[in-house]
């Protein structure tokens, strides 16, 4: 039996609108929140489907831009540690926060260790 997914929106500025899955957006929110609070800009990028006609989308995430995360559920969602975790290490690359999926969240950490800086 199939499980339904509840989608949210992520809204961006005054009248820009994604749809994520709650799950997802619960995960992006507490990320990109972390950022914002610091005051840090950013890129968000992320695949869109192909029923959105494929491709991928990227916007500029900043203090002064507005941004709405909507829930479809009422209930906040468990997060998951590793999927904050592999969402917070994409957002310190040059491209900016990469919206990843759940399952691909521990092969990321896995996979690009934390470097030192020689400062």
């Amino acid at each position: 039996m199939a499980q339904y997914v509840q989608m949210g929106h992520f809204v961006y500025g005054a009248n820009a609108k994604y749809e994520f899955s709650d799950r997802t957006l619960a995960h992006v929110k507490v990320a990109a929140g972390l950022k914002l609070r610091r005051q840090e800009s950013f890129y968000l990028s992320w695949v869109k489907p192909a029923s959105e006609g494929s491709g991928r989308v990227t916007v500029w995430l900043s203090p002064s831009i507005p941004v709405q995360f909507q829930f479809t559920t009422p209930h906040p969602e468990d997060l998951n540690r590793v999927w904050l975790k592999a969402l917070a290490m994409t957002a310190m690359s040059d491209r900016g926060m990469v919206v990843l999926e759940e399952q691909e969240a521990a092969a990321y950490v896995r996979d690009h260790p934390p470097t030192l800086s020689t400062g």
